[in-house]
Formats: C-alpha cells, structure tokens, sequence
C-alpha cells in the first residue's frame, strides 16, 4: 500500500516481473496482470487477511505506520 493512494481501497502486488493492483472489498483486479498460480495465491492471502488489508488502508490514508499482516504460510 502506498500513503495517500487513490481510491477504491486496493493493494499492489509485485510477483517477479508482475505487477498487479487488487482491490480489497471485492478481491478483483483494478490494474496490471499475474500469473494465474500467483494470483490464485494473492487471492488465498487477501481472503484470509481482508480486514488487515482495510485497517492498514484506513492507516495509510490517515498517514500513520501501516501494521505488518502475515504470510501465506
């Protein structure tokens, strides 16, 4: 995520020379392109960290220090 970054609340994901941005209500490309076993794990992730993925969204729009979310492990 990036401080004071546009709306809708979304996340970036960098996968070797892959770069996509994923929204975090719906889980749904908004920019970019992964590889389809990437994106399928990206996914796994943000469903089990959702409201991590919101907080840290409400955090960064605030402009204060984003909490770290775990793995896919």
């Amino acid at each position: 995520m990036f401080y004071n970054d546009h709306s809708p609340p979304h996340f970036h994901v960098t996968y070797n020379e892959s770069e996509a941005t994923i929204t975090i209500n719906e889980l749904e490309p908004l920019a970019g392109q992964l590889p389809t076993r990437a994106f399928a794990l990206v996914l796994e992730w943000a469903a089990l960290h959702r409201e991590e993925l919101s907080s840290d969204w409400e955090k960064a729009r605030a402009g204060v220090p984003l909490d770290a979310i775990e793995p896919l492990s």
